[in-house]
């Protein structure tokens, strides 16, 4: 992401198989009792974090993977998901020559969007990318084209991607202009497909949410509601760094099809959720200033934890009882004392250690504008 300012396990074979269905019968919104939806019985177990570690850089010439080889000397986000047995990690505006001083986003060879992988399972000694999608001559390629235009498209930021049907997906906003620090506009946000292992993307045009929605920036997470069937619940946030969290979901074989997408407008008497087919009748299942947002489901608390910037403060983890709540208070994770510039922390349910009691996760820092890699543990 570029902007003028920011302030910023091993492998968990029980997080792998995370999502188990519990045969029951249907409520009355249609949800099936699965224990990954269901709020009931549930109160709030996570006192706090300790051990928070910087662990390794994973971009950068002074990264273990030496990413200037790809032409990629800086970037940013890095968020992450899973298709077969790699994992993917998706970085914002990315540059290939920078001075040795620069702080932030800025430089030649401006690409606003690439993607590294990896097979690595071992997240405890960092993360070895084996590579990156790359063009003919082997530098990191710009998978999703922007007109870097100001007040037109000054870029194209994918917020998060899944695998789904058989294929890859990137979510994505279209930035029409940075402002202020932690605010920006927005054209629209979208979503592009690949179907051959993330070389080529494909922009879904059908799939667009207004700029000045509560659905700019998301972080989804399928969940396998019974052996044929699974859905895609996204957490979704304004454009900018100073909105609250909205909810939306969508059968994973309708994917595409943006009549199908339901939003969170709250409970019926019977206290089941109430899925609407108008994004305007959403209601905020966190009430916070949340920016770059990440949304998993924790084997070891058996909860959902959400990890965001709070601008000028630092980074915040929360747990859900369920997708739409209700969440805890946020306690800090990373504060911007401990890491000037902070943003951007993004997990994945691949990497944990310890039954999921540790954590891992991506972290840019505006200086020295690339991506790193932390861990910490949950304290019940």
């Amino acid at each position: 992401m570029m902007r003028r300012t920011k302030a910023k396990s091993t492998f968990s074979a029980a997080a792998a198989v995370l999502l188990i269905v519990m045969a029951a019968a249907g409520c009355t919104s249609g949800e099936k009792s699965n224990k990954v939806l269901d709020e009931g019985g549930k109160s709030f177990i996570l006192k706090g974090i300790t051990d928070l570690q910087q662990v390794s850089q994973i971009t950068g010439a002074d990264s273990p993977n030496k990413t200037d080889q790809y032409a990629v000397y800086g970037t940013d986000l890095g968020s992450m998901f899973n298709a077969g047995d790699k994992t993917y990690f998706v970085f914002g505006d990315t540059f290939g020559e920078r001075a040795a001083d620069q702080i932030g986003g800025g430089g030649s060879f401006w690409r606003s969007n690439t993607i590294g992988y990896t097979t690595d399972k071992d997240p405890s000694d960092g993360i070895k990318l084996d590579g990156m999608i790359a063009d003919d001559t082997g530098l990191a390629a710009e998978l999703l084209p922007s007109a870097k235009v100001d007040f037109d498209e000054m870029t194209k930021i994918p917020t998060y991607g899944l695998a789904a049907n058989g294929a890859m997906y990137l979510y994505y906003m279209s930035v029409n202009h940075w402002g202020d620090p932690g605010k920006w506009d927005a054209n629209y946000s979208s979503v592009a497909k690949s179907t051959d292992n993330g070389q080529n993307w494909q922009l879904l045009d059908q799939l667009k949410w207004p700029g000045g929605s509560n659905f700019i920036q998301v972080s989804p997470y399928k969940v396998q509601t019974d052996k044929d069937h699974a859905e895609i619940y996204f957490w979704c946030i304004p454009s900018g760094r100073f909105g609250g969290v909205q909810l939306m979901k969508v059968d994973e074989s309708n994917i595409e099809n943006f009549a199908d997408y339901r939003y969170y407008a709250g409970k019926d008497a019977d206290g089941a959720p109430i899925w609407s087919t108008k994004l305007e009748e959403a209601k905020t299942v966190v009430d916070d200033t949340v920016g770059e947002l990440s949304v998993v489901w924790n084997s070891y608390l058996n909860r959902w934890l959400m990890t965001y910037l709070k601008e000028g403060e630092g980074v915040v983890i929360r747990e859900g009882l369920a997708p739409w709540g209700p969440w805890g208070d946020p306690i800090d994770l990373v504060t911007a004392s401990e890491q000037p510039g902070l943003y951007g922390p993004f997990m994945n349910e691949r990497y944990t250690e310890n039954d999921g009691k540790t954590i891992y996760f991506t972290l840019s820092l505006w200086d020295p504008y690339n991506v790193f890699w932390f861990k910490a543990s949950l304290q019940k």
